[in-house]
């Protein structure tokens, strides 16, 4: 049987204001299980300056079988951090802070915290994601003229994707942007509203991340009038559209940098990491050459790239372009070499920019490990960050089959890709781990900077997925990205089942023209109906989270607000869970919104919920009552 526990988050329903400004007074809300044990006294510690302060919580009175308390705090720090304090009658205490409750003391690093920064459009907590990689998505009539260059393999468009160097980076499918425009229908019957582009500008790349300029659209694409016309059409459709670009680093054919090599007296020598007089030595990413890293100590850098009002970063969210924000690519590498860490400067200029030109721009940093540390609510809004979703999932619902694979290089491997970790594998988790894994990996990260974390299953720099899912976890894995606190994201391609052992070989072109192929029908419509769970219900956009049942197969957990609970089941082996009275207020008025799964209550409130095989259920409940 399930136990109750104290609980907070950092919701509507236990924080006054999500917005506030340095010096508000904000009321903390806290609900304790009556079947707790007896507390004399609850409070909160604040850190304000790195030095405790206190705030002795009041009992405001007990609905449903909870106790609610609240307390107020002033917010004194950009970001303000602060904990729970439970005082037993019989003795001792306790501290709950965003990993749990402890007997012992907790870090300040994974306190509850408010964020008093300018906060994120609200249409970023509204938003499911969708993200193309442009040579792979469509190709329009218009690209059958363009000239290619010469680093180009030209590919058919049923061709298989080869991961292999050359044609690891030069296949070219010659996907564009009028393409993307002819198959918006499509994202709008899936029901995304956010659409993600990874680089447009020119490249001497299929990705594009080498950009020669940022100034311009790849004629390979249409050029700039094409971009134009996509953003428009996206518009139109009461959509939105972020573009992607590289802090870290241009591509070496990039005209800083030519202005750069070999001509120290050039302006744009401080732009890049030169290691000799000459400058013809310098330093690149993770020792590539194409890709010499930037140098934002430089000033000019800076003017040039985001603050000036021709800037890069302003040019593309003005009119008549108007983009609605950007990832930024190797976020957590930018600004940083060895001794020197720029990065909270470069996050906060890029924020402050945006901010000014459109304050309904969002900012996410890609940061592919712990990003904890740069996600406190002062720069990025969210974070493309795999840790705190993605490989729990993939931990938990993964059965590889060690089919072999080449790599970049040609080397035949078996040991299925797990984001770059040699771990020999995808790791095996139980349904606990993930929750565990979930729980650790966003325990340092505030509440409001948590929903605007992506939440992908794959991305154009992983491999798909499907790719290794567990027979029949597909539904419980998608189910998760759209129900769990966070941004889900879609890579092209997964509605139509599509897989891939790795960044590479996950590049596939659409397969146009399978839409009623009866296993890709299947997809479309698992993916159609999930999207519209997620945005038919706002619960799960800002809503709460709290565990209910935690086991070694099964997660069962709420997210609620006050008007209503969304209670979710999801198993990789079938579920068996007895869950306690009091627990779930109101189940007794469940709606059954998606999945198979019997959801039995007896009188006095206790829920049992079964199920066989990996199921993903979803109920509606009524929403949590507070005292009057």
């Amino acid at each position: 049987m399930t136990t109750l526990h104290p609980h907070h988050d950092g919701s509507p329903l236990y924080v006054s204001n999500l917005e506030p400004a340095l010096g508000d007074r904000v009321a903390v809300r806290l609900r304790v299980p009556g079947s707790y044990a007896p507390l004399s006294a609850v409070r909160v510690r604040s850190n304000p300056d790195h030095e405790p302060a206190w705030a002795e919580a009041q009992h405001l009175g007990t609905v449903d079988g909870w106790d609610w308390w609240q307390a107020e705090i002033v917010v004194a720090n950009p970001r303000h951090g602060y904990r729970w304090l439970l005082v037993h009658s019989e003795g001792g205490a306790e501290w709950l802070n965003q990993t749990g409750l402890h007997h012992i003391e907790t870090l300040d690093a994974e306190d509850f915290a408010l964020v008093a920064n300018a906060a994120p459009p609200a249409w970023l907590n509204e938003a499911v994601m969708y993200q193309i990689f442009p040579d792979r998505f469509a190709r329009s009539a218009g690209a059958d003229g363009r000239e290619l260059p010469e680093w180009v393999i030209p590919a058919e468009w049923d061709d298989p994707v080869n991961g292999v160097m050359p044609h690891r980076t030069d296949q070219f499918y010659g996907g564009d942007l009028d393409g993307i425009i002819e198959k918006l229908d499509h994202l709008e019957k899936l029901g995304v509203n956010l659409v993600y582009l990874t680089p447009v500008f020119p490249a001497a790349s299929n990705h594009r991340y080498d950009a020669s300029s940022f100034d311009e659209i790849d004629e390979l694409l249409g050029g700039g009038e094409a971009y134009q016309r996509l953003i428009n059409a996206v518009h139109s459709r009461g959509m939105r559209i972020i573009g992607d670009l590289t802090s870290n680093h241009s591509g070496d054919q990039h005209e800083w940098f030519q202005s750069a090599f070999a001509h120290p007296k050039a302006p744009e020598s401080e732009f890049y990491y030169f290691e000799n007089e000459q400058n013809t030595e310098y330093v690149s990413w993770l020792g590539y050459p194409s890709l010499p890293k930037f140098n934002w100590a430089s000033e000019q850098l800076r003017e040039r790239f985001i603050t000036g009002e021709q800037s890069v970063v302003a040019k593309w969210l003005k009119p008549p372009y108007s983009t609605d924000g950007w990832r930024i690519d190797v976020a957590n590498m930018t600004g940083r070499l060895g001794a020197v860490d720029l990065n909270k400067d470069v996050r906060r200029l890029l924020r402050d920019t945006m901010h000014a030109i459109n304050p309904d721009a969002i900012l996410l940093g890609e940061s592919t490990n712990d990003a904890a540390s740069d996600l406190q609510g002062d720069g990025w809004h969210g974070a493309m960050t795999y840790p705190s979703f993605t490989r729990p999932v993939w931990g938990w619902l993964s059965e590889p089959t060690h089919e072999p694979y080449l790599d970049g290089d040609a080397n035949t491997l078996t040991e299925p890709w797990f984001f770059g970790q040699p771990l020999g594998g995808i790791p095996r988790y139980s349904a606990r781990e993930f929750v565990d894994a979930v729980v650790r990996f966003n325990a340092g990260i505030p509440w409001r900077v948590r929903l605007g974390n992506m939440q992908p299953l794959d991305t154009h720099d992983t491999a798909r997925f499907a790719t290794n899912a567990a027979p029949g976890t597909v539904p419980v894995a998608v189910g998760l990205a759209m129900t769990l606190p966070g941004l889900p994201v879609v890579f092209a391609g997964d509605e139509f089942g599509l897989t891939g052992v790795d960044g590479e070989w996950s590049r596939s072109p659409i397969p146009w023209g399978r839409e009623s192929s009866p296993e890709v029908a299947q997809r479309l419509a698992l993916y159609t109906s999930l999207i519209g769970l997620r945005r038919a219900h706002p619960v799960l956009a800002t809503g709460g989270l709290r565990w209910v049942h935690v086991d070694e197969h099964s997660v069962i957990f709420v997210r609620e607000a006050a008007d209503e609970t969304i209670l979710v089941a999801a198993a990789r082996e079938g579920i068996d869970a007895a869950i306690g009275a009091g627990a779930l207020a109101g189940v007794g008025q469940a709606v059954e919104l998606y999945g198979e799964a019997t959801l039995a209550v007896a009188e006095d409130g206790a829920v049992l919920i079964s199920a066989e095989g990996p199921t993903f259920a979803v109920w509606s409940l009524p929403g949590v009552r507070l005292p009057q």
